[in-house]
């Protein structure tokens, strides 16, 4: 997270090396999801990797704290995060993000409380987790207008995007230096106790959760590490891991690959009673567009052997707004939604697909 929010595609050199006094994000500690035993390899891989992903299409609103005054930031401390969902933004996915004065409108709420360090609540953690209007997503403990700073920000907004520490990539092949980790981070200025340290660095994730994806030192999304916390690979038992400034190529490729551009000519129209299949891959993502003929209850539901997400949006004036939504991962049932549909208004119907035991073999039905 060592990196600064100018231009993805202009990388800087890394910053200055750490020297174990560098303040590192600290995530909140949420359950990991325990998948059902029949659940095989391949389908648990497939669900994981999109886990906690949003639809894309959604809308993030976003909100600053006005109170508590501890919570408070400055405007030079908001313009830095604003920059930050800008850098992001400007690699053309498909996600939106909005700014809203209230905080019952935001899904994203930030603090900047000084003392709490800086964290995110992963993807949709961030509303199936805290979805206390008064409970922060994410807070900032530093100043972000330094380099190190700026990509704090970047950092904690890939972690709002769905996307976890890259040194904990179960890919990554690193061994650590378990006592000298518990001795760096357990002093200034993080002074983390055992659990943080554990969940934070030593963790590794679980398999599959990162695609089979190599490790990526430079992410956006890896911590600076001071020489010999780390024992394999061996360079780093005596100088320090310093990613280079800024989001890397990888991190462009799998924000791209998830959230890719929309385009609304590729958004056929879902009729009732006419059945559509779903004619993607793992992780993809397709949108139908429904225009009902009449005002009632409608029912929307998957067919087939898949693991789906499905959520409904209505259109209102090109913003979508959300509706209602299903997850039937690691399920033995389909994604269903039920919701009163008015004839005069327009809606989107995104469906991003974990896994489908057989290609092709899936489809979507609305009555």
């Amino acid at each position: 997270m060592a990196k600064s929010a100018r231009p993805a595609t202009k990388r800087k050199t890394a910053a200055k090396a750490p020297k174990g006094d560098v303040h590192v994000c600290n995530l909140p500690p949420v359950e990991e999801r325990v998948l059902p035993p029949e659940v095989n390899p391949l389908r648990a891989q497939l669900i994981r990797v999109s886990d906690r992903k949003w639809v894309n299409g959604t809308v993030l609103h976003y909100a600053f704290f006005k109170n508590p005054a501890s919570w408070r930031g400055a405007e030079a401390q908001r313009r830095a995060v604003r920059q930050a969902f800008k850098a992001w933004k400007d690699l053309g996915i498909g996600l939106v993000f909005e700014e809203v004065a209230d905080l019952a409108d935001a899904e994203v709420r930030i603090g900047f409380k000084r003392g709490d360090g800086s964290w995110s609540y992963v993807g949709r953690d961030v509303i199936d987790v805290a979805d206390d209007p008064a409970e922060r997503t994410m807070n900032f403990g530093w100043d972000l207008t330094t380099p190190y700073g700026r990509d704090t920000a970047l950092h904690e907004i890939g972690h709002t995007l769905g996307f976890p520490h890259e040194h904990q990539n179960p890919n990554a092949g690193i061994v650590w230096n378990e006592d000298e980790a518990y001795r760096v981070f357990g002093g200034p200025p993080n002074d983390w106790d055992r659990a943080k340290v554990h969940w934070n660095i030593l963790r590794k994730l679980p398999p599959g959760s990162v695609g089979g994806s190599d490790w990526d030192p430079d992410s956006i999304m890896h911590y600076q590490l001071p020489a010999g916390v780390i024992d394999v690979p061996e360079e780093f038992r005596t100088k320090p891991l310093v990613p280079k400034a800024g989001l890397s190529a990888r991190d462009i490729t799998w924000v791209r690959k998830f959230y890719p551009p929309l385009d609304k000519k590729k958004e056929p129209e879902l009729k009732a009673f006419e059945s559509r299949r779903l004619l993607i891959g793992a992780g993809e993502q397709v949108n139908f567009r429904i225009k009902p003929k009449f005002s009632r209850k409608y029912t929307m539901q998957t067919f087939g052997k898949a693991d789906t997400v499905m959520v409904l949006f209505e259109d209102t004036g090109g913003t979508p707004r959300y509706v209602d939504g299903d997850d039937d991962s690691a399920y033995s049932r389909n994604a269903r939604i039920e919701a009163r549909l008015d004839r005069s208004r327009e809606y989107i119907l995104r469906i991003r697909l974990y896994y489908a035991q057989r290609a092709g073999e899936s489809a979507v039905f609305m009555w």
